[in-house]
């Protein structure tokens, strides 16, 4: 087979060479040379060679200089333009140019040259503004460059020749906190009170009730709430309530989430949002209180809070979790009632709870109003309603859908595969799982180990031991090596139907792949 494949592609490579030797036009010495005084094209431009240009003809301008670093991929060659533009006569980086390379060599780890950068910055005599350091600040903390947040922070001070603003501040210590460097964020919250005088105000103390409640101590964030009620700069606002709300939710105190909501409207006066009551119909969803997630939801409405898409979402998905398709449903419809446009998680949920019920034909029918509705549905949705097809046993229905899908632009995943292969195999229905691997292999799908393995036990245990035997070569050029059961069966198989040259080759294929 490997011969014959290798001696088909060196024919192909002497004729392909043949012809084109054979269709080159004859060209006399005098043509050649005709050919020769001719000035070749010029190299076509890249972003260089047209910085280069530019800057022989006029002169660039700082807003020119930072759209071609932006527009630049390779950080090597906007570092170039960066330097080149300087060479220009009068004319001095700002904080817009020192920005955007900055970002751009952040963005590629360019860690030395961002030092490099950093140290010309303090030569420099243009006002800069401390955003820079802030998204710096962003850019390691995103790759657990902790000390290096820090750094960029205490680096904004000399270069900015201006103390960093409660924002730079906030930002540092939320970062921080989301990294879970507790000590880091300790110790930088004292050092800003001492250098800085730092009086911290609401959004600095939310910061740290956020992340007693994420880490489910909810004792230390009340303790917190009552420093900042101690001044007026600090008190606590509707994020701090809406904080502490979720943080008692996550925790199955509904009632205290309750009292403190009516503490926040009647006491403080704090009117909530929707993002305050979403906090509640969440919690109570979660908690397996449906219908006073109801209720909160009938409150809102009736206090002139109109509910907006994710509130309708949660609740809905509430309803789903109980299996209450009906009334998940009329959430549904009240939601577009409501003027509110359903997303791609607004009807996955639905579609959803209907193929949990047994009613696919309906979320079949979602699906074609979201592509009415130019709603795109995701690869999560389809992976429901395959599931949903699959459970009642609609086998063609979730194999034309695989079959024709992608055609439609449609991405599938590899697990939409094999939520139908799997069904298949389960359900011994060993003929249409034998052309779906096919169908699987032939687009990059891999099946699970041990579905491959199932499906050829599963295919000579069903008698058909040449399609195990035909899988089992697909599945070989993916690298897939059978467990030694899986072999007992197809050569014992083979054996007793006396096709020797199969297990030979059966043979040949076992020692190659442990070798």
């Amino acid at each position: 087979m490997n011969s014959v494949g290798v001696c088909f592609r060196k024919q192909r490579l002497f004729s392909s060479s043949s012809i084109s030797s054979s269709s080159l036009p004859w060209i006399s010495p005098v043509q050649f040379l005709k050919a020769n005084s001719q000035k070749p094209d010029p190299p076509p431009e890249t972003s260089n060679t047209l910085m280069e240009s530019r800057t022989q003809s006029k002169f660039i301008s700082h807003e020119t200089a930072t759209n071609l670093i932006k527009r630049e991929r390779d950080p090597q060659r906007a570092l170039k333009i960066f330097n080149k533009v300087s060479e220009q006569k009068g004319f001095s980086h700002n904080s817009a140019t020192y920005g955007v390379i900055l970002h751009k060599l952040a963005q590629s780890k360019k860690f030395q040259a961002i030092d490099s950068i950093l140290h010309q910055m303090t030569y420099e005599t243009c006002k800069f503004h401390e955003g820079i350091f802030i998204n710096l600040m962003r850019h390691f903390s995103k790759i657990s460059l902790h000390d290096r947040v820090l750094e960029m922070f205490y680096t904004i001070e000399p270069i900015v020749r201006d103390k960093p603003s409660l924002k730079a501040i906030s930002t540092c210590l939320n970062l921080l906190i989301e990294s879970n460097q507790v000590e880091l964020a300790r110790d930088f919250l004292l050092n800003s009170k001492k250098s800085l005088k730092l009086r911290p105000n609401t959004c600095i103390f939310n910061i740290l009730v956020k992340h007693h409640c994420k880490n489910g101590d909810l004792e230390s964030a009340f303790e917190v709430v009552k420093e900042m009620k101690k001044s007026r700069v600090s008190y606590p606002n509707q994020i701090t309530y809406s904080t502490l709300m979720g943080g008692l939710c996550e925790s199955g105190r509904l009632k205290e989430a309750i009292d403190l909501f009516e503490e926040m409207v009647s006491k403080d006066q704090i009117l909530p949002d929707v993002l305050t009551y979403n906090v509640l119909i969440n919690g109570f969803c979660r908690g397996g209180k449906v219908d006073r997630a109801r209720k909160i939801m009938e409150f809102m409405t009736n206090n002139g809070c109109n509910p907006n898409l994710f509130n309708y979402s949660a609740l809905m998905n509430g309803f789903c979790k109980e299996g209450r398709w009906q009334e998940a449903k009329e959430v549904f419809i009240e939601m577009k009632s409501a003027g509110l446009r359903p997303d791609t998680i607004g009807y996955t949920t639905l579609i959803n709870c209907l193929c949990r019920a047994g009613r696919i034909d309906e979320g079949m029918e979602l699906l074609k109003e979201m592509k009415e509705k130019e709603c795109q549905a995701d690869v999560v949705t389809l992976n429901v309603l395959l599931g949903g097809l699959c459970r009642e046993g609609r086998f063609q229905d979730a194999l034309q859908m695989l079959e024709k899908l992608p055609y439609e632009g449609v991405y599938l995943n590899k697990g939409s595969y094999r939520i139908v292969l799997n069904s298949l195999c389960q359900n011994d229905k060993m003929e249409k799982a034998t052309k779906l691997l096919v169908l699987m292999l032939e687009r990059g799908f891999w099946p699970h180990y041990a579905t491959s393995n199932e499906i050829l036990v599963r295919l000579c245990k069903a008698g058909m031991v040449d399609d195990a035997v035909t899988a089992l070569f697909e599945l070989a050029e993916t690298g897939f090596k059978p467990e030694p059961h899986c072999w007992e069966i197809l050569i014992e198989l083979n054996c007793r139907e006396r096709k020797l040259l199969s297990i030979f080759e059966l043979l040949d294929e076992l020692v190659i792949k442990e070798s």
